[in-house]
């Protein structure tokens, strides 16, 4: 009987209300976190997966060797591969393409390339005024990957320890 009766008065002097009036009350006049964003940058994790890039070695070839894994662990379908032989034998891609329009950035084709050729790297500020413009080819994806190698390396370094 005496949980109705303060069901009832808790219910009709709107209590939960108060509470959370109270919470807002409190948050009101202390100190704001805002950032600024185009001005200022919050710091990204090394673990960060924004746009893809392919390495090189050192020596300039191409890492890809096409074993195809990252095609075939692709979730969204996003990356499609073409392979052909060179004399020696060995296998080299010819058409590495990933569709950013079905990505989802789940990092997969970076952990199961066993050469480190697909990475993702900390950039996010990238735009296209159309679907075709998020539509890398092989030879985008190793200009991003020469042009950022220094900043891939880093990160990669700064993860290790967590691998």
């Amino acid at each position: 009987m005496m949980k109705a009766i303060r069901k009832f008065f808790s219910t009709f002097l709107l209590v939960e209300l108060a509470k959370g009036l109270a919470v807002t009350a409190r948050y009101l006049f202390s100190r704001k976190v805002t950032v600024q964003y185009p001005e200022e940058k919050t710091p990204l994790s090394p673990r960060f997966r924004g746009m893809h890039a392919l390495r090189r070695y050192p020596n300039g070839e191409e890492r890809c060797i096409a074993c195809k894994l990252c095609e075939s662990v692709c979730p969204a379908l996003a990356i499609t591969i073409e392979s052909d032989s060179r004399e020696d034998g060995t296998r080299r891609t010819v058409r590495y393409d990933i569709d950013q329009n079905k990505c989802i950035f789940c990092g997969l084709c970076e952990e199961a390339c066993p050469v480190d050729a697909i990475v993702q790297t900390q950039l996010f500020e990238y735009v296209s005024h159309s679907r075709s413009g998020l539509y890398f080819t092989k030879e985008e994806l190793l200009a991003v990957g020469d042009r950022y190698e220094d900043d891939i390396a880093s990160a990669r370094e700064a993860d290790a320890p967590y691998r």
